[in-house]
């Protein structure tokens, strides 16, 4: 792995940039406090860890694996709770399963957690009723209430996001490591309220048959499988705040390259993706993978700028582009962009975001997505990859394991009047648990019938 000089960049440069999106505090010796004391807390994660997951995601590249990123999105304090983790995580194993059922090839498991607190607002104000305040930026930044207090930015909330980080993290870890995730006992991962789904007997018969597999090998080596019993997961956000995630970039011995160890997966999203903004800054000199999400107005010349930036040695792993075009838009504007990769002679991986390009309003003010429209992004973007020799490696869903009811569609067929039950996010609508399990059956489905 090859040295970025420091000549050329460090872990400050980008404040020489335009840093878009970013909340004005106005306290400015109140932030660099914070800032200090995150700069000698205990990482989240590990340099080990990130280097596993990069060399997961260049086998995905091949379609040696197949990547599952999901999650909220935005993450709450409120919800740094033991049973709303162990939900997430259940459905994030239970579309996994199907996944490796159906596609007869091992996950790559990414959770939208651990500190996916920050949020990009279209505009920075808020307007009620003649009262303007500050847009609610995610909870690292400012509270959802609006009020005047809660809608303040307030540097103090980045400890706290650090903190329900490590919490949900090290629940996540012991978990894993505790047999929850153990394929010998999916039963497990029920979510009371899916048992009841129209999908319900399709899921538990794939959870029949893997166990039958299992039983089968372990007769026939006579030993257990014992790699099953632990599924590994990684963690993902967007790295929207610059000052809490340079605070938490640092050297680590034997490495020539800086870590993010905040996350093991940071992305760039599309709000913050300008060539010579701080975000793409900041984020080309971090060793750590990264996700590029890739909108309706990328062009072919902006890529290939952002290729050349972001993996200018053409590190396996490195690059993961996230495209969100919505179902409207993604035939016309993927197939340039595939050939612009392909142009360049990379192998990067491909995923598709089908939730970000189909976010629409209801007549009462929500914001919802249609799951047609989710699914019919995603079924596309299999076909056009396809069609232009390319591979579609893996899904970006914003979802959850509660039973909510912020997305319309799906097997119980949920319409615009249902959304008052149960509308939860204060920012983006997410699929819920069933509607999540629907879209790994219905990828199975479609990888199916395209290998007929």
């Amino acid at each position: 792995m090859e040295t970025v000089p420091a000549a050329e960049w460090d872990v400050a440069s980008w404040q020489a940039r335009e840093a878009l999106q970013q909340p004005d505090y106005p306290d400015a010796a109140a932030l660099e406090s914070v800032l200090r004391q995150l700069s000698v807390l205990p990482p989240l994660v590990t340099s080990w860890e990130v280097n596993a997951l990069k060399l997961q995601l260049a086998e995905a590249a091949h379609g040696k694996r197949f990547l599952l990123q999901g999650g909220d999105c935005a993450e709450s304090f409120d919800e740094c709770r033991a049973d709303v983790i162990t939900r997430k995580l259940k459905i994030l194993l239970q579309m996994s399963l199907v996944l490796v059922y159906g596609l007869k090839t091992r996950i790559i498991r990414v959770g939208r957690f651990a500190g996916q607190y920050a949020k990009p607002r279209s505009d920075p104000f808020e307007t009620r009723d003649g009262t303007t305040l500050h847009a609610y930026r995610g909870d690292i930044i400012n509270g959802p209430a609006f009020t005047p207090e809660a809608r303040t930015p307030d540097p103090q909330r980045m400890l706290q996001a650090f903190s329900s980080s490590a919490l949900t993290l090290n629940f996540v870890r012991a978990l894993s490591e505790g047999g929850f995730a153990d394929l010998h006992h999916p039963e497990y991962w029920d979510l009371d309220f899916v048992r009841h789904s129209p999908l319900a007997g399709e899921y538990h018969d794939i959870v029949g048959a893997i166990k039958d597999a299992i039983t089968f090998m372990e007769s026939v080596t006579d030993a257990p499988l014992d790699e099953l019993e632990r599924a590994q997961f990684f963690t993902s956000h967007e790295a929207l705040h610059l000052p809490y995630e340079q605070a938490l970039t640092r050297s680590v011995p034997h490495q020539p390259r800086v870590y993010n160890l905040a996350t093991h997966f940071p992305w760039l999203g599309v709000r913050t993706t300008h060539v010579d903004g701080a975000h793409v800054e900041y984020a080309r000199g971090l060793a750590n993978p990264l996700g590029l999400k890739v909108g309706p107005d990328a062009t072919e010349t902006w890529l290939k700028e952002m290729l050349d930036l972001l993996d200018p040695h053409q590190e396996p792993g490195r690059l993961t582009l996230i495209t969100r075009f919505g179902a409207a838009h993604i035939e016309r504007s993927l197939p340039p962009l595939i050939e612009a990769v392909l142009a360049s002679g990379r192998t990067l991986l491909w995923t598709c975001d089908p939730m970000h390009g189909n976010t629409e309003v209801t007549e009462s003010g929500l914001k919802t997505r249609r799951f047609e429209n989710i699914l019919g992004e995603l079924e596309l973007a299999f076909d056009v990859h396809a069609a232009e020799g390319s591979h579609l490696g893996g899904v970006h869903f914003e979802l959850t394991g509660e039973d909510v009811t912020e997305c319309t569609g799906g097997a119980r067929g949920l319409d615009d009047a249902d959304l008052e039950r149960a509308y939860k996010s204060h920012v983006d609508p997410r699929l819920n648990a069933e509607q999540a399990l629907e879209m790994a059956l219905s990828i199975v489905r479609k990888c199916q019938r395209m290998g007929a």
